[in-house]
């Protein structure tokens, strides 16, 4: 069988990629952009109490254990900055493969 090199593709995935994917990932905190996906907002409403729950219990005030609390709170949080992250860096993605295909198609 012949070693047949294909030929090198430039990667999509730059750092400059991943930069835009994360402040956009940040700006799809505000609820008005999260209600667009209710199962996101569902679990950011959530992320919101259990904050407000995990700040009572540090208090003294709260019904269970501040550090289960808030670590229940912290995974959420993160389960929606990740989800943002992917969503984000899918549409950055996105929008470069059309770049290059513009490009491709005015050479």
């Amino acid at each position: 069988m012949k070693n047949q090199s294909s030929p090198k593709r430039k990667s999509i995935y730059t750092g400059q990629l991943y930069r835009d994917a994360l402040l956009d990932s940040l700006k799809k905190f505000d609820p008005r952009r999260m209600v667009r996906n209710p199962v996101m907002f569902v679990v950011e409403v959530v992320s919101v109490l259990t904050t407000a729950l995990w700040i009572q219990a540090l208090g003294g005030k709260g019904e269970g254990p501040a550090g289960f609390i808030g670590h229940i709170s912290l995974w959420l949080w993160f389960t929606i900055l990740f989800a943002n992250f992917a969503e984000a860096l899918a549409e950055g993605r996105g929008k470069a493969q059309a770049q290059a295909l513009k490009r491709m198609r005015k050479q």
